[in-house]
């Protein structure tokens, strides 16, 4: 009985609305663009937050990555010609490091350089990265063909490489490419696999591999190349003498990580007279990148809330309108029996069949805007449970609430005073 009752009171409330299609339609716009902005707001608002931290998560959240930079005293001095710029980690920081830290698993050594690279009539610029096989572990890669380099090819010195999916491409071609020989700088080596890299920047940190990078073995490196590089430039030539470029460290537990990076940071302030090494902590900007887009998230939020609430007061100005409206209505329904609280109900269920609607309808408009932004300007968006059934169900609040008022209001017509109204 109650139910049939309630099934009825539901479509009485669609047959009101229905009698003023334009009016609830555009009473109702309020909350579709408002449910429609919020579903929006956090789509984009997630995919951008979720992009970043897939960024940063592949640099590791248990490492700690150290990268050589020029101090300002050799950015100024790099100006004067044929100077010998002599900045950066050494082998001997290296072995400190791992000397130095028991709550360390795995240290790889990293030596960058850039060659040109031939292999018969084909030719592009690579960068060298001179390494153990402690990079493949710390900076996992997809193997596409062969393998990776391995702890003989190192102790070994063997001149093998390892290129990335890109510099397979560009110049190896159709040619059968693990066994080939490539040239790089003047020096020849046997390719014995291919893996997949990533590219970019996580945060103001940048990934440590490349596309254009090719792996060759720390010993080898060092024996062909040597330490001191010289490049052309337009005012002369530049000359510097790096021995490490990074080195990145792997921490047995994460909870570890900020203190072994401190203790680090603490101890190449020991050995080095300037500051020619940067300290870079992937958890550090990780945690950073999950507050912001908490903050992020909230901004978004309570400016798409705004929004609803607009939707809100327009539907509670509306219903008041109705109540005027239909007096005489509510003062035949008291006359004939119908109790103030039955009054009450009728007016919500048309306010919260005004609001579902117009937020199913905006969920919908909600999930086409971030598809269209995907679509368009390739930016990630990504449409969460969560994101769909929270302003569904505030859209259903904002008419109850909202409602509340013209509700009451019609409950306290007096019958005898509605039935003279005209």
């Amino acid at each position: 009985m109650r139910q049939a009752r309630f099934v009825r009171n539901i479509l009485l409330g669609i047959e009101n609305l229905l009698l003023h299609k334009l009016r609830s339609f555009l009473t109702m716009l309020g909350v579709v663009f408002g449910v429609g902005s919020v579903v929006a707001m956090l789509a984009v608002g997630e995919g951008a937050s979720k992009d970043a931290l897939e960024q940063i998560r592949k640099l590791g959240s248990n490492n700690i990555i150290i990268s050589s930079i020029k101090s300002v005293q050799d950015e100024s001095a790099s100006t004067t010609h044929s100077h010998l710029s002599i900045y950066g980690l050494t082998y001997d920081d290296h072995v400190r490091i791992i000397q130095s830290f028991t709550n360390i698993n795995r240290v790889a050594p990293v030596k960058l350089l850039r060659k040109e690279s031939r292999l018969g009539e084909r030719a592009m610029e690579l960068r060298v990265v001179g390494t153990t096989d402690k990079w493949f572990d710390l900076v996992p890669r997809l193997i596409l063909a062969g393998r990776i380099l391995v702890e003989s090819d190192d102790k070994g010195f063997m001149p093998v490489a390892v290129l990335t999916e890109y510099g397979a491409r560009k110049i190896l071609a159709t040619q059968s490419t693990i066994g080939q020989s490539i040239r790089i700088g003047g020096e020849y080596f046997t390719i014995v696999g291919i893996v997949k890299s990533e590219s970019g920047k996580a945060g103001n940190m940048q990934i440590p591999d490349q596309e254009v990078d090719v792996y060759i073995p720390m010993s080898i490196a060092r024996q062909y190349f040597g330490d001191i590089s010289v490049r052309n430039t337009a005012g002369g030539r530049e000359s510097e003498r790096v021995e490490l470029h990074q080195v990145i460290v792997e921490v047995t537990v994460v909870e570890k990580v900020e203190a072994v990076a401190a203790g680090i940071t603490r101890m190449l302030q020991s050995f080095h007279r300037k500051e020619d090494y940067q300290v870079s902590v992937p958890l550090s900007l990780l945690k950073q990148a999950e507050r912001t887009k908490r903050t992020f998230n909230i901004v978004l939020g309570s400016i798409a809330g705004i929004s609803l609430l607009v939707g809100g007061i327009g539907i509670m100005n509306i219903m008041l309108a109705s109540v005027t409206e239909r007096t005489r209505e509510i003062g035949i329904r008291r006359a004939i029996g119908a109790k103030r609280s039955q009054i009450i109900f009728q007016f919500l269920i048309e306010t919260i069949v005004l609001s579902t609607v117009g937020g199913i309808v905006g969920l919908g408009i909600g999930i086409l805007i971030p598809a269209l932004i995907t679509y368009f300007a390739d930016m990630p968006t990504v449409i969460t449970m969560q994101s769909i059934l929270m302003p569904l169900f505030i859209s259903m609040c904002v008419g109850l609430v909202f409602g509340l008022y013209p509700a009451a209001s019609a409950a306290k017509v007096d019958p005898i005073i509605a039935l003279r109204h005209e």
